[in-house]
């Protein structure tokens, strides 16, 4: 196998290797698709076809017929319209090759690129090596001259197809493959060129196959394209072969662009002949046009060496116009006469006439420059005019004198870009001038106008420079006294927010409720608001500063026209708010004055009245408590006997009883004070729940004493106890009083007992009633026996009935009574009990709350046991059981 590779340094040979490499030869791929290789296979051989019937004779098998490289060297002939060299008559297999190498060298020559396509496969009938050659034949010599707008070969056969389809719907040429499926591209192409040859509004893109064997059928026919696509086989296959596409669209391409250059070609010959036509209706009037043409040099000289100048390009513009009016209508009829006249007219015609157009030329020349300059100039002066406008009243205007600090700072950074931007258009001003110079030196014919508009420009720039240094130092100015004022807010802001606090707690102290018991109380409220009063004055100054800075901030703005826009950046206190609150606090200051003085009234009234009350108080006291000790004291004294103690007693209850007026008179000076609403009272400790409380208990005390030696006095009479026994026992219970309170507690009453010398050991002969007391009381100290604790406990039953844990005088009186003197025994009890029970064996809660004392009847109704004998009643209750156990002879 051999490869053939065309020269790059052959002529063409760059472009079309270029192409060739982009085609990459032929898809191989796509060459064994056995449906793509009978679409190629058919057009190409139809392309083959087309080409050698103008060499009389066709191909029927491609891959059989160019085996021995004769029809190959006369297709290549026939499409380049060069000569081959002479090929071999043999027919050995080495005539066939040199025969088909002789053909492909001829490619290669016209730099194609031939890949792995050898003459020996050529000449063993590969079709697949066949189909590429022929192929490459084909890209080479009918698409690659193929040119449209800059573009070439496939892309641009592609874009050929794409503009002449463009007008018509449903197609949309993209590629060489599904565009071209429905068939209406084909038409499209026809009627493009050839509408008389198809009906293209009656075919529809859903009967591809009546479309495709339409355009088939009339290419075959009037445009003399053979048929080398299958209707079907292109409907048929899911991707028609691009390859067999581009073939035929190409014959196409050369078929109307053939037709075109014949058009081209006639209408070059029938202007010839119509020149000539002319010449020789020329020669005909010789003499007639000889005369004619002097007379015409005669006039047309003075005109070509007239120089008179114009103003603008327009003008000139026209001259020249008229001039090529003359080269081009006027003397073209003239010039083939000058062969006649022979003589130094015509030359002088022609000299004027290069005179003439070399002065157009340059008179153009120069007013183009003019006009050039000109039109700069207008240019740049309406974008200065335009940058310009409004900027004078922007410079003019006051805005600042309404803006905050922040807005003027702002203000000047964009006054700042201003300038800035200011400079960068002094560059254009300048080149305006220049401009305008420029125009007067070349003697513009409008340089007035553009000096007016020139110094127009500048005086206004003078204006703009003048009004921008003017706002900037304003802008500044005001920054300076914004800022000034800025920091006397800060400071209003500072001072007033302490001074408004002050005025507000004071307002607030002002109003407070105040809630006073005493004078010091009142007393300190009026010092404090005194030494309030004293700082009024200093207060008074700070708000006229205050005040000051807002009057300095006003004259400030008054005196530079500034427009303070919005309140106090700093504070939401406005001088107005200080001044209505001095003014209120200042009336509340003798509103205080006047409740102060009101409260200091009244406390000194009451003062007086709890002296008052304390006075009486004090006095009834101690009254109460001397009355106390003495009673105290006579109880324990015991002076006389008990008939003496008595009327000593109620004697001295007489006394005290007279003594209640003075209670009642401090029980009215407490109603005052009640009513005055004063709780406390420095002048006494006494109060009067407590002083009604020592009344009372005073009362009590001297009634329960002479109660008491009453008890006694019946107690010793019927006891038959002496006088010298009840003073022992008195005694006795002083000493174990200690605090004197009339009672002894149970550890108080035991010790009594013990220091008395009772006993428990004898129990018996103690209740037989045969011992007498002194005899007991022998025993007890000779025997030196302890009191036991159940005993002790039975005898605080006895005598601390109720459980309360103190036994008061007379209970111990009682118990000492009856230990000491005869004693009942339970037999007698229980015969007192049957007297009281009118003889029943029980007896009734009734009866004995009816017979005995409260508490003893209630004392026997809870101690005694439910009565079970045959005769009870309900409630019944055994006294038997109760009496036997009171002597101890049974549980109680």
């Amino acid at each position: 196998m051999v490869d053939y590779h065309a020269s790059s340094n052959q002529a063409g040979a760059g472009g079309v290797q270029t192409y060739m490499e982009q085609e990459n030869d032929w898809d191989r791929d796509l060459l064994l698709d056995p449906a793509w290789e009978k679409q190629q296979r058919k057009t190409f051989t139809a392309w083959c076809n087309s080409h050698l019937r103008k060499a009389g004779t066709q191909i029927e098998n491609i891959e059989e017929d160019f085996r021995d490289g004769l029809k190959l060297m006369l297709l290549l002939e026939v499409i380049s319209g060069e000569r081959l060299p002479k090929p071999e008559r043999g027919k050995m297999r080495v005539h066939k090759i040199n025969n088909v190498n002789k053909a492909l060298d001829f490619i290669a020559s016209k730099g194609v690129k031939l890949v792995s396509i050898g003459a020996e496969e050529i000449v063993d009938g590969n079709a697949k090596m066949t189909l590429g050659m022929i192929w490459t034949i084909i890209l080479r010599f009918a698409i690659q001259d193929i040119s449209v707008e800059e573009t070439s070969a496939k892309e641009g056969l592609l874009l050929w197809c794409q503009r002449k389809t463009a007008p018509y719907k449903n197609v949309n040429v993209q590629n060489f493959h599904m565009s071209w499926k429905d068939g209406l591209a084909f038409n499209a192409l026809i009627h493009r060129h050839r509408p008389d040859l198809i009906d293209y509004d009656s075919l529809r893109k859903e009967d591809p196959v009546t479309n495709l064997n339409n355009a088939f059928e009339v290419a075959e026919k009037h445009l003399d394209i053979p048929k080398m696509l299958d209707a079907e086989d292109i409907v048929g296959t899911l991707r028609p072969d691009e390859k067999a596409i581009m073939t035929y669209v190409s014959c196409f391409y050369h078929a109307f662009s053939g037709a075109q250059k014949a058009e081209t070609a006639a209408n070059r010959i029938c202007k010839v002949l119509a020149v000539n036509q002319e010449n020789e209706h020329m020669m005909e009037n010789y003499e007639k046009l000889a005369s004619d043409l002097l007379e015409w040099i005669r006039r047309t000289i003075p005109w070509l060496e007239n120089r008179e100048p114009k103003n603008t390009v327009n003008e000139m513009q026209m001259k020249q116009e008229d001039f090529r009016d003359y080269r081009c209508v006027h003397k073209p009829p003239k010039v083939w006469e000058t062969s006649l006249l022979r003589n130094v007219t015509w030359h002088t015609l022609e000299g004027a006439e290069k005179g003439y157009e070399e002065w157009i030329l340059s008179e153009i020349r120069r007013l183009e420059r003019l006009e050039h300059l000109a039109e700069k100039f207008r240019q740049k002066a309406a974008i200065h005019e335009s940058w310009t406008d409004g900027k004078e009243a922007m410079l003019t205007q006051r805005d600042y004198e309404t803006s905050t600090l922040s807005e003027v700072k702002a203000l000047l950074k964009k006054h700042e870009a201003f300038e800035s931007d200011l400079a960068a258009h002094q560059d254009r001003v300048e080149q305006i001038a220049a401009i305008a110079q420029e125009l007067n030196e070349l003697d513009y014919y409008d340089s007035a106008n553009v000096n007016i508009r020139c110094q127009k420009i500048c005086d206004q720039w003078d204006v703009l420079g003048t009004l921008t240094q003017k706002r900037k130092e304003s802008l500044e100015r005001t920054e300076k006294q914004l800022e000034s004022i800025d920091e006397l807010y800060l400071e209003y802001a500072k001072r007033a927010a302490p001074f408004n606090n002050w005025m507000e707690g004071a307002m607030e102290d002002l109003q407070d409720m105040f809630i006073v018991h005493n004078i010091e109380e009142i007393q300190g409220l009026i010092t404090a608001h005194e030494q309030f009063k004293s700082t009024l004055a200093e207060a008074n100054k700070e708000r006229e500063a205050i005040q000051a800075i807002q009057g300095e901030v006003q004259r400030i703005a008054q005196s530079n026209g500034i427009k303070l826009s919005g309140a106090n950046p700093y504070t939401t206190i406005t001088p107005e708010s200080i001044d209505n609150k001095w003014e209120k606090a200042m009336e509340m200051v003798p509103q205080r004055d006047d409740a102060l003085q009101g409260e200091l009234h009244k406390q000194n009234s009451n003062d007086s009245l709890r002296a008052k009350f304390a006075t009486q108080a004090n006095a009834v006291g101690a009254y109460i408590q001397a009355k106390m000790e003495e009673i105290g004291r006579i109880s324990i004294e015991m002076n006389g006997t008990l008939e003496d103690q008595l009327t000593n007693l109620r004697d001295y209850q007489t006394t005290i009883l007279s003594y209640a007026p003075e209670v009642q008179k401090l029980e009215n000076d407490h109603q005052l004070i009640q009513e005055a609403l004063i709780f406390d009272n420095q002048y006494t400790s006494y109060t009067m729940e407590h002083l009604r409380v020592g009344w009372e208990q005073l009362l009590t005390t001297i009634a329960r004493t002479i109660n008491e030696v009453e008890n006694q006095i019946l107690t010793r009479d019927a006891k038959g106890i002496s006088q010298e026994q009840l003073y022992e026992y008195r005694t006795s219970f002083n000493h174990f009083d200690k605090d004197h309170s009339g009672a002894l507690q149970a550890e108080e009453f035991k010790a009594c007992l013990i220091s008395l010398g009772y006993d428990v050991e004898n129990e018996k002969q103690k209740r037989s009633g045969q011992m007498l007391a002194d005899d007991f009381r022998a025993l007890l100290i000779s025997t030196g026996t302890s009191l036991g604790e159940s005993e002790f406990n039975r005898i605080m039953s006895i005598v601390d009935p109720n459980g309360s844990g103190a036994v008061t005088f007379q209970a111990f009186i009682d118990f000492m009574s009856r230990e000491t003197t005869d004693t009942d025994t339970a037999d007698q009890v229980i015969a007192s009990f049957k007297i009281l029970a009118a003889d029943k064996s029980y007896i009734t809660a009734d009866e004995l709350r009816r017979e005995l004392p409260p508490d003893q009847a209630e004392y026997c109704i809870a101690r005694m046991a439910p009565y079970t004998g045959p005769d009870g009643v309900d409630g019944a209750l055994d006294y038997m059981s109760f009496s036997t156990a009171l002597y101890g002879e049974s549980d109680l």
